[in-house]
């Protein structure tokens, strides 16, 4: 028999949020024998799974990974920035003029 890890069984709170989903029989089908091999149930299956899947989407989000060439050219632009253009010179005083005369 496979082994299944509850990822969700840390977490001191209790059970009381509740999730519910429609599937195609198949997909519904293919998660009970998964469930069924790995000797938990399905909403054990499913929620550990999901709650796995969740924490890698956030982790990736939130992890920037540069090149070595795009690294440098980021430290660059911080060390010495480029002056602003006129165009944003613009937008800044028009934001302030706005916000001086309440438009």
């Amino acid at each position: 028999m496979l082994s299944h890890s509850d990822s969700t069984r840390h977490i001191e709170q209790p059970r009381s949020a509740r999730m519910e989903q429609r599937t195609k029989p198949h997909v519904k089908e293919t998660i009970q024998r998964a469930a069924a091999l790995l000797g938990v149930d399905e909403t054990t299956f499913v929620t550990s799974s999901a709650y796995e899947r969740a924490r890698a989407a956030i982790e990736d989000h939130e992890r920037t990974l540069l090149a070595d060439e795009d690294r440098a050219v980021f430290f660059a632009a911080l060390e010495s920035p480029a002056e602003p253009a006129a165009a944003l010179r613009e937008a800044v005083a028009t934001h302030r003029r706005m916000i001086r005369d309440g438009e």
